[in-house]
């Protein structure tokens, strides 16, 4: 809608997790390097946990990128909590057919499948999003299943993803020998007031646009108001262009981002973002 209009090529902050996009801050780039140095290390288990919106998902996309001509990539992103077993949906990530409905057949499909990956040259690496969902009963299957691995042979590696609740079901007592199994871990918190304005621009910039979209009173605007979560951040921006556009307005100002908030608020239908500083919070929500 308004990508000519701003000489974009691309709509720089959708929702989707689209790993081109993603912004190497000093925290993203680390969880980045310590996942693909899990994978080269041949480490049994990684966790990788953040708050809703933090990127964990695009984070994701980039290490399935770079690691697909590699290694076999599994990734079950639909998890719930009325999981029988994950068996079934690990399967089908990996594109295994199995004709056979008991749970041992299929356990030794995907066994096989990982061993013959592994004679291929290929180690298997199961990645589970949203891991919190899943039940202690679950997790204690992911890490039965990953006693495949031998002494001598690692041949498949699981990354469990998921919100901070994931790490306090990893503390229970009854999971310990499956947390003892996890080599590496990370976190991801909110964006900083610099990480954020420089996730901004580089979003506009990646989506083609050299010119600075936002004025600096809109970005501490938008980083004040989305507490430095990125898909918080795509949300207003988003908006704030489409507002900017409308008004035939070259840039996005403090004034843009404000009646961007003070729209939302009235709705009550989205999310409520953080008030401004100096702003009645009735005002801006």
């Amino acid at each position: 809608m308004y990508e000519r209009f701003f000489g974009l090529t691309l709509k720089p902050f959708t929702l989707t997790p689209d790993p081109a996009f993603l912004f190497p801050s000093r925290q993203h780039a680390m969880a980045l390097t310590l996942l693909e140095y899990g994978v080269e290390s041949q480490a049994a288990f990684g966790l990788l946990t953040g708050d809703i919106g933090s990127g964990k998902t695009t984070l994701l996309r980039r290490v399935i990128r770079d690691l697909e001509n590699r290694v076999s990539v599994g990734l079950v992103s639909n998890t719930h909590s009325g999981f029988q077993s994950i068996v079934p949906w690990l399967l089908s990530s990996l594109s295994v057919q199995s004709d056979v409905g008991s749970d041992v057949a299929r356990h030794e499909a995907l066994v096989s499948h990982v061993i013959r990956q592994y004679a291929e040259g290929k180690r298997t690496v199961l990645i589970i999003d949203e891991a919190q969902n899943l039940s202690v009963a679950i997790l204690e299957e992911l890490r039965l299943l990953s006693n495949v691995n031998s002494e001598r042979d690692l041949v498949l590696q699981i990354i469990l993803v998921g919100q901070p609740e994931l790490r306090e079901t990893l503390s229970r007592p009854e999971l310990r020998q499956l947390a003892q199994r996890i080599s590496v871990d990370y976190h991801l918190s909110p964006l900083n007031a610099e990480e954020s304005a420089a996730y901004i621009r580089h979003r506009v910039r990646a989506a083609g646009c050299e010119t600075e979209l936002f004025e600096d009173e809109a970005l501490a605007a938008v980083y004040q108001s989305s507490a430095g979560v990125p898909r918080l951040i795509n949300q207003l921006c988003d908006m704030a262009l489409v507002y900017a556009f409308a008004e035939a307005r070259p840039t996005v100002t403090m004034d843009t981002v404000m009646q961007v908030l003070n729209d939302r608020h009235r709705a009550r239908a989205l999310p409520v973002l953080q008030p401004l500083a100096g702003q009645p919070a009735a005002l801006v929500g």
